[in-house]
């Protein structure tokens, strides 16, 4: 049995970030194209979106497409762009009642018109609702981001704006694509995969991770209510340590 919203929400994290893992295989130990897992798979994304407003999180961060991902078969590319259209003309309004608000990372310069027009729609619509925002890691790589970051800063230094002194990591963050951003409480990946995949890694420093062993068409409350559980029994220490109470006498 799942915990219940009122347990997990006295200690859940404001952010989770979660790297949608195993859409393909899922339809190939099915005997089904890959296709239908993706689609499977944007009904686990609804599922997610909505359990994360009812478990109280602040943001929610979705790894949908990364810069690597462009070295896929062409027809599954295609495929995709199109689920992306479709959720978006679909979905868009109802994240919008329901007081959704959709930012997307990532790199746009590459990005064909049509799709580059979706993204900017959903952001303009839904920019001044505040339940959930749901980040949309679109065309996105945290190295290249990293990179990007570091070439504004850069020619900021060269034109005088700033010093080389100035620089640090408050800096770096400000320029990062989720700036203004807080980093992730928890970062939970479902297929059994157990690595970032170029996600988030600046921000994820000092997230804690849980690695789920189900692909994600299948990742649905009681999955999203079990990490959430598992992070809660976390001690977290940012590099530091739990001091014990003073008047608890320490074992030596």
């Amino acid at each position: 049995m799942a915990p219940k919203a009122d347990v997990l929400t006295a200690r859940a994290p404001r952010h989770v970030g979660v790297i949608m893992d195993g859409n393909g295989r899922w339809a190939l130990s099915r005997g089904l194209p890959r296709i239908e897992g993706h689609r499977r798979g944007v009904e686990a994304l609804r599922r997610a979106v909505r359990a994360a407003m009812e478990f109280g999180l602040d943001y929610l961060t979705v790894y949908s497409f990364s810069l690597e991902n462009w070295s896929r078969p062409v027809t599954e590319v295609s495929d995709l762009m199109g689920l992306l259209k479709r959720f978006i003309r679909d979905d868009l309004t109802e994240l919008y009642k329901l007081g959704v608000r959709v930012k997307v990372i990532g790199a746009r310069d590459n990005l064909k018109p049509d799709i580059l027009a979706l993204l900017e729609q959903a952001e303009t619509l839904t920019c001044a609702n505040t339940r959930l925002t749901l980040v949309v890691a679109f065309n996105y790589g945290s190295r290249q981001e990293i990179a990007t970051a570091a070439r504004q800063i850069a020619a900021k230094v060269a034109a005088g704006v700033i010093t080389a002194e100035d620089v640090d990591e408050a800096m770096l963050a400000q320029h990062l694509d989720t700036a203004g951003i807080p980093d992730p409480d928890l970062i939970i990946r479902t297929s059994g995969e157990q690595r970032l995949s170029n996600f988030l890694m600046w921000q994820a420093a000092y997230s804690e991770f849980v690695f789920l062993p189900i692909h994600w068409p299948d990742f649905d409350r009681q999955a999203f209510a079990a990490a959430l559980a598992e992070f809660a029994a976390r001690d977290r220490r940012f590099g530091g340590v739990t001091l014990p109470p003073e008047n608890v006498k320490v074992q030596r």
